[in-house]
């Protein structure tokens, strides 16, 4: 409704202006008629009208098909009255009728409404009332039928194509939304993954625990396929620490280091950011090694959040990452930078063969140039 909205003011606008236009057309020439009284009674009539109908013609809601068909009767009745309260020779004049250009605002009022095809069937019905009770087959009457028909047709048309173009827009805001939520679960499912194949490959005697966690991934890969989010998923809102999300990971092999005090961020933010730490452990695990020693710094700047991971393993060579991607390894491309990227940051990995792996974390504050 964006688009259509300021047609929908304009055409209220129109009419008033157009109402107040007829009122001082037949202010000045009321005495040439010949029941003069009869046409104050129809403006009188038609400006209660337009302004009891002012708000109906506020938008394509408010504007029923009664509504339009009662103006439609309006102008019908004000133009075929003219033709009987008026002298002929002012009428073969080329005199106006009682709502003169107010006429012009049904046929508008149909064209938002309903399209151009409407407002071809008010312009017509109008023309015909023109032709058949005031004046004839006359060139002002046929210059007058032609410019309600093309007034009336173009802007019903780009009223359609509007809404077309919202109707298409809409769908692929949705669509866009319902793949980007799609993505989340894929990369938690990810994760999840990895998780279930270290326990299988660490501990492959805890049965307990792998039952678990298998049932979690079931109940994950369930709500993937049904578009449905996870209890667990769901945004927990007010801030949290980042710090223990974080030191969660620390071991024998993995060093964390923090600032002393709390590392507040939104709670979605601190949980993805901190899933995207331990993605990146996981890459360390499966690239580097059980064994491979790895190094977390937490930096909090007033401009940004920025963590560090970084490896003791072989590293990769350039043009690792792309390859990876394209055979469809979206560890990296999704459970690290996916993430990252959704929250409003940016994941950067750094690599040299032999020297091992870091990947830069960075998540900027609302409010900062950082």
């Amino acid at each position: 409704m964006s688009v259509e909205l300021p047609l929908w003011r304009a055409m209220g606008y129109f009419r008033v202006l157009a109402l107040g236009y007829a009122l001082l057309r037949y202010l000045a020439s009321y005495n040439d008629f010949l029941h003069p009284v009869s046409g104050w009674i129809y403006l009188g009539a038609l400006t209660l009208w337009t302004l009891a109908s002012t708000r109906a013609f506020a938008g394509p809601e408010r504007c029923t098909w009664p509504v339009l068909g009662t103006d439609l009767v309006f102008a019908v009745f004000g133009i075929v009255m003219s033709g009987w309260i008026d002298t002929a020779e002012r009428i073969h004049a080329g005199a106006p009728t009682l709502p003169t250009i107010w006429a012009a605002g049904t046929v508008l009022g149909y064209a938002g409404k309903g399209g151009w095809r409407p407002a071809a069937f008010a312009a017509a019905v109008i023309g015909a009332a023109n032709i058949l009770g005031h004046g004839g087959i006359s060139p002002d009457n046929l210059h007058n039928i032609v410019l309600l028909l093309v007034a009336g047709c173009a802007i019903g048309y780009v009223i359609e194509l509007a809404r077309a173009s919202e109707a298409v827009l809409t769908r692929a805001l949705q669509v866009e939304a319902a793949t980007r939520e799609r993505e989340r679960l894929s990369r938690d499912i990810h994760d999840g993954v990895l998780q279930v194949l270290a326990l299988v490959h660490r501990q492959q005697g805890d049965a307990a625990e792998l039952g678990r966690l298998a049932g979690e991934q079931e109940r994950a890969l369930r709500a993937l396929m049904t578009g449905a989010q996870l209890p667990e998923q769901a945004d927990p809102g007010g801030e949290a620490d980042l710090r223990p999300l974080i030191a969660r990971h620390a071991d024998e092999r993995i060093t964390v280091a923090a600032p002393a005090t709390p590392v507040l961020l939104p709670g979605p933010v601190a949980a993805e950011l901190a899933a995207a730490v331990g993605a990146a452990l996981d890459n360390v695990r499966r690239h580097a090694g059980e064994s491979a020693r790895a190094w977390i710094l937490v930096e909090d700047e007033p401009a940004a959040v920025t963590v560090s991971v970084r490896d003791d393993g072989p590293g990769f060579p350039a043009g690792r990452l792309a390859e990876a991607q394209r055979a469809g390894r979206l560890g990296v491309a999704q459970s690290i930078r996916g993430r990252m990227l959704d929250l409003g940051g940016s994941a950067e990995l750094y690599s040299v063969p032999g020297e091992g792996v870091e990947v830069e974390l960075r998540w900027p504050r609302r409010g900062s140039d950082g």
